[in-house]
């Protein structure tokens, strides 16, 4: 692979399909691979002008639109190091990240800048996104000579012990993991890719846009997901591609149009997060559809597994094979690979994982093993023909409407409450989000508290969907001998509590 990294994608598909389109937004508006790659050589002219440079952290708070595209490439231009803010963020959530990647600027839509600018609080500069954007430079920024080691892209996953980590996503991760999508998924160069998750979650990025982008395909960038507006989108532009979380494709089924929108376009649909329920497969293939599914993190770029829609009944529950140049096994406590049918703890190996967390040595030694695989945390077995089951998550990750949930986090606020005296978050299933967040607290004698104290005690602090659900309040909370509370316990004794 070249040294020039993902900075040379765009300047490769000019040449190739220069007419062809790269984007879509909405139900008119086209950009050419032509066009998104004099765009691009514009922002990363601005940027080089303000001084980023390479190894520069620049920062970018904003949805699905062209900007985000043209930011990223430009920045991998420049050697710099783009970092996506997830805009469901609370402010103090983005301050902190922004802090603790080093950010050198942070570039925002205009919808975002009470958010943005509150969360610089001039400590970094910020920048209106689109300021060069349409132009055409005459002296092209020169691209920055970058190895497949070489920092891309900063994707802040949150972590267990309450902060969140930053997973540092090479151009030889981010490219491999594309290609893997190209050999898997066979992505062809007449695809139509609706792009309706956030770019700012890998799943979006790595297994939707940059695959489409590397094979000269096109992406609707849609801002947000709504079902309605989703159905319209793919009769109209003859969407091939689908991408998304269980809920995303519950909620296109259960729309009013879901049985007069013409879906014969439809080739490929893709979920992840968690396997697809079986009213859900019905759905779809009572039109005709079947899902591809998959297993991964943000750390693996995000891809590590792929179950081909050919499967999806036979091997129903599994989230499939190893993608192509990926590796996937199973270990023990001790590290050792365990047989088939054992579970233990699902472990990565190949140019699509991580080196790392950005600024954190301690993290990234304890998620790797002695002989270099990423340890997940998560529990699974390969069954006998090799195909990966997801047994539990060790992290208690809760993955609610296809976000990422870390009770920790969720839990130390609450604890800042005067009348806890201990919490527990957990996951609860429910037949829209997959799993919601709900708490339950032990008080100071003599003290009362509401679900609606909770939620005013969080809003402003953390994203919404990561506030609790419901409160349980309960004399004692289940604990192990060394003080830990028993989760497992915990999710027992309130299954069958009322929502």
């Amino acid at each position: 692979m070249t040294s020039r990294g993902l900075g040379a994608w765009l300047a490769s598909r000019r040449q190739a399909s220069p007419d062809r389109t790269a984007l879509i937004v909405g139900d008119a508006e086209r950009v050419t691979y032509r066009e998104l790659a004099d765009r691009t050589e514009a922002v990363a002219a601005a940027l080089a002008a303000d001084g980023i440079a390479r190894g520069d952290r620049v920062a970018y708070l904003g949805e699905n639109q062209p900007a985000f595209v043209e930011t990223l490439f430009a920045c991998a231009m420049l050697g710099a190091v783009f970092v996506p803010l997830n805009t469901r963020l609370a402010v103090p959530e983005l301050a902190y990240i922004l802090d603790h990647s080093g950010a050198a600027l942070l570039i925002y839509e205009p919808m975002m800048e009470g958010t943005a600018v509150a969360a610089a609080a001039e400590r970094i500069p910020t920048r209106l996104q689109g300021a060069a954007s349409g132009q055409v430079v005459a002296n092209r920024p020169e691209l920055a000579d970058v190895g497949e080691d070489s920092p891309a892209v900063l994707l802040y996953t949150s972590g267990t012990t309450g902060r969140p980590k930053g997973a540092v996503l090479t151009h030889g991760n981010l490219t491999w993991n594309s290609v893997n999508v190209l050999v898997d998924v066979d992505i062809v160069s007449t695809d139509v890719a609706l792009i309706i998750s956030p770019l700012f979650h890998a799943a979006s990025l790595g297994m939707g846009l940059l695959p489409v982008l590397l094979k000269g395909a096109a992406a609707i960038l849609e801002r947000s997901f709504d079902p309605g507006r989703a159905l319209h989108l793919i009769e109209l532009h003859r969407v091939t591609m689908l991408s998304g979380v269980p809920t995303t494709f519950q909620f296109l089924s259960e729309h009013p149009d879901w049985g007069t929108t013409d879906l014969s376009s439809l080739r490929k649909l893709t979920c992840g997060g968690s396997p697809v329920p079986t009213r859900v497969l019905e759905a779809y293939e009572a039109r005709g559809l079947s899902f591809s599914q998959g297993y991964g993190m943000t750390e693996t770029s995000p891809g590590a597994t792929y179950l081909p829609a050919s499967m999806s009944r036979d091997k129903m529950g599994s989230a499939g094979i190893s993608h192509f140049f990926t590796s996937v096994r199973v270990a023990d406590g001790t590290g050792s690979e365990v047989e088939r049918g054992v579970i233990g703890e699902i472990q990565i190996s190949g140019p699509n994982v991580t080196l790392g967390y950005h600024d954190d040595e301690a993290a990234t030694a304890a998620a790797f093993t002695t002989d270099g695989w990423f340890r997940s945390g998560d529990l699974g077995y390969l069954d006998a023909d090799g195909f990966l089951h997801v047994s539990d998550r060790v992290k208690d990750m809760i993955i609610s409407g296809g976000e990422n949930v870390y009770p920790a986090e969720v839990e130390d606020l609450i604890m800042g409450l005067d009348q806890v005296t201990g919490v527990a978050v957990v996951g609860v299933p429910d037949q829209r989000w997959g799993e919601v967040p709900w708490a339950v607290a032990t008080l100071q004698p003599g003290t009362t508290l509401t679900l609606a104290d909770v939620a005013t005690h969080l809003e402003g602090r953390l994203a919404r969907f990561k506030i609790p659900k419901k409160l349980l309040v309960v004399e004692t909370l289940p604990r192990t001998a060394s003080g830990k509370v028993r989760k497992v316990d915990l999710r027992r004794s309130i299954a069958d509590t009322p929502e």
